[in-house]
């Protein structure tokens, strides 16, 4: 089960830590305790919207920046677990092309346009 207050914990985390910065200074800025700031990190409390306003003034982000990071996350760890939980996608079948035949045409005023990996080109 993926849980959002762990992702945003561990996004507010590496934000502190681009900067630089100490858990005491950040959560002396935001004007939060160090071990509540330690336990949101850590995924172990749920932050309200107000504390997360805080700690992104704190940290001189904007909301909208972390929680678009926080969503990316989101998104990665749900393909991961939706790619777990299903069985492997088969290799998809190259449909069979019928042959092509240019004669009298110079090679150079030629163009095929098909999907990638689709044809297979042969010269005679």
């Amino acid at each position: 089960m993926i849980l959002l207050r762990r992702l945003l914990g561990d996004v507010l985390r590496r934000q502190r830590q681009r900067q630089g910065r100490t858990l005491r200074e950040v959560s002396s800025s935001a004007r939060v305790s160090l071990g509540y700031l330690s336990e949101v990190e850590r995924g172990q409390k749920e932050a309200s919207s107000e504390l997360l306003a805080a700690i992104c003034d704190a940290l001189d982000v904007r909301m909208s920046e972390l929680m678009r990071e926080v969503s990316d996350e989101l998104a990665l760890a749900e393909l991961a677990q939706s790619a777990a939980a299903t069985e492997p996608v088969p290799t998809p079948v190259r449909p069979v092309l019928g042959s092509v035949s240019v004669t009298g045409v110079p090679p150079e005023r030629v163009t095929i346009k098909a999907p990638a990996g689709a044809v297979d080109v042969v010269a005679a």
